[in-house]
């Protein structure tokens, strides 16, 4: 049996968009799937809008999301003469021709054929001329030779069978005047050295695919099977743009959004396994096949992504969340980021993690465990440092600078023995104690929060809100 081989081609012209992300998952699902091989080819032959930083882009992306091709990464620009070498095999063959239109030439053209309502396309001018008639020592492109008659026909892996009438593709360039070749030329020759078995791409490639394949034909190669995946729009139906939000891997990498996370919602965006919910990415590979991807559109949907994200967060490991929060505090003003802030963050990390959705969340969660007193305070933790409150702080200094050892079981026991002493309820102790400690009404457990924090800096924060 041929071993299946995917790819996935971006162009290096800008971001790593999350539909292009999503076709890049599903190529490699399904390589892995079926026990196959998945590649990466670096589509740079626009020379003009190619950057290395967009490269660079694309393999971040890739590696962040964990898609690993499988052999070294092709850059379409190294073989540039191979591409002019199958063109100039066309020619010969009599399967392509020499076009010697002048720019103005073809421009005229475009707008007669839109005056008479037909679509702007070059009429075959130099397809069937003597080549006698050719100017001298003139720049030509290649043409390749449509097919006039018939019908055109796709079984799409996704999209069923389609159907386009020849007479509806023109002879096409494969080779400009400049001797470069043209995407669509470049793309067929380049999964055919790759041995490309499946092209799984966006549907707006369509129309590409019926033009690419006149050259598979020309030359009597295998055309590869096609699967065309519908496209991701924003909530509202519409393309997704800027306006709905983050669009490009790096955008909900900096949002805060765990690889995994990113990866699950996009596997469920536009596929389904019955009621599977969070996938592994091992029971991606084992359950992942083209036949479970659907023909309609998807809506990206940012708070079932935000769900999805908790979700994974609350499973990830805590040193290697810590590590992300420790980056990202760096960047937070009033933040000491040392061992002492990555101990007390490690420490707590298990609470924290249950009361974020993002890794940005997670962040701010975290800031007051790096902060120096006297700290910052939110509007709802100064309410609650009310002259009572900050009373009851002072007694409850005395029993929190007894109790040994500072742990959670023994802190909460001081706590509830000093509420139920005072006759109080327990909330309203650890709440201007909660507040006084971390600058807001929140946080996870006030004796784990402690605990984290260790005495000396509970006791330092206690006496900056008493006598500050």
């Amino acid at each position: 049996m041929t071993t299946i081989r995917t790819r996935f081609a971006p162009s290096p012209t800008g971001l790593l968009h999350i539909g292009n992300a999503r076709a890049a998952l599903f190529n490699f699902l399904f390589a892995r799937h079926h026990g196959g091989q998945f590649l990466l080819r670096i589509e740079d032959t626009d020379r003009e809008r190619s950057t290395q930083q967009a490269v660079d882009v694309i393999f971040a992306g890739l590696d962040w999301m964990g898609i690993t091709p499988d052999e070294e990464p092709v850059f379409q620009s190294t073989r540039e003469a191979r591409h002019r070498e199958v063109a100039l095999e066309l020619l010969e063959k009599g399967l392509a021709y020499k076009c010697y239109c002048t720019p103005e030439e073809l421009k005229q053209m475009r707008e007669e054929a839109m005056k008479s309502g037909k679509p702007p396309r070059y009429n075959g001018l130099w397809r069937d001329r003597d080549p006698a008639d050719a100017p001298k020592n003139a720049p030509f492109a290649i043409r390749i030779k449509a097919p006039r008659e018939g019908d055109a026909v796709i079984n799409d892996l996704v999209q069923g069978e389609v159907r386009v009438a020849n007479v509806e593709l023109d002879d096409m360039i494969i080779l400009r005047s400049d001797g470069t070749p043209t995407y669509q030329h470049a793309v067929v020759v380049d999964d055919h050295d790759m041995a490309i078995t499946h092209v799984i791409r966006g549907d707006d490639h369509l129309t590409n695919t019926f033009r690419q394949a006149m050259i598979y034909r020309a030359m009597g190669w295998d055309l590869p099977r096609f699967g065309h995946l519908p496209l991701i729009h924003g909530p509202d139906g519409a393309k997704l743009s800027k306006r709905h939000g983050a669009q490009s891997v790096v955008e909900f990498r900096d949002m805060g959004y765990l690889p995994e996370a990113l990866c699950n919602y996009l596997l469920r965006l536009g596929w389904g396994h019955g009621d599977a919910e969070n996938l592994s990415r091992e029971e991606q590979i084992k359950l992942f096949d083209i036949d479970g991807v659907g023909r309609a559109p998807s809506r990206m949907d940012y708070a079932k992504l935000d769900h999805i994200n908790a979700v994974w967060l609350r499973q990830a490991d805590d040193v290697r969340l810590t590590d992300d929060v420790m980056e990202r505090l760096k960047k937070v003003e009033g933040v000491t980021v040392d061992e002492t802030t990555r101990a007390r963050v490690l420490a707590l990390m298990p609470g924290l993690k249950e009361r974020a959705r993002t890794l940005v969340e997670l962040t701010e969660n975290a800031a007051f465990l790096g902060r120096h007193v006297p700290l910052p305070m939110n509007a709802k933790a100064e309410k609650l440092l009310t002259p009572e409150g900050r009373a009851l702080l002072g007694e409850l200094a005395r029993d929190l600078a007894v109790v040994e050892p500072f742990s959670p079981e023994k802190i909460d026991a001081a706590l509830r023995a000093f509420a139920e002493h005072g006759g109080h309820k327990l909330g309203q102790v650890a709440q201007p104690l909660r507040a006084a400690v971390t600058g807001s009404n929140s946080s996870p457990g006030i004796d784990a929060t402690l605990q984290a924090l260790g005495r000396d800096e509970t006791l330092a924060r206690i006496g900056a809100v008493l006598h500050g």
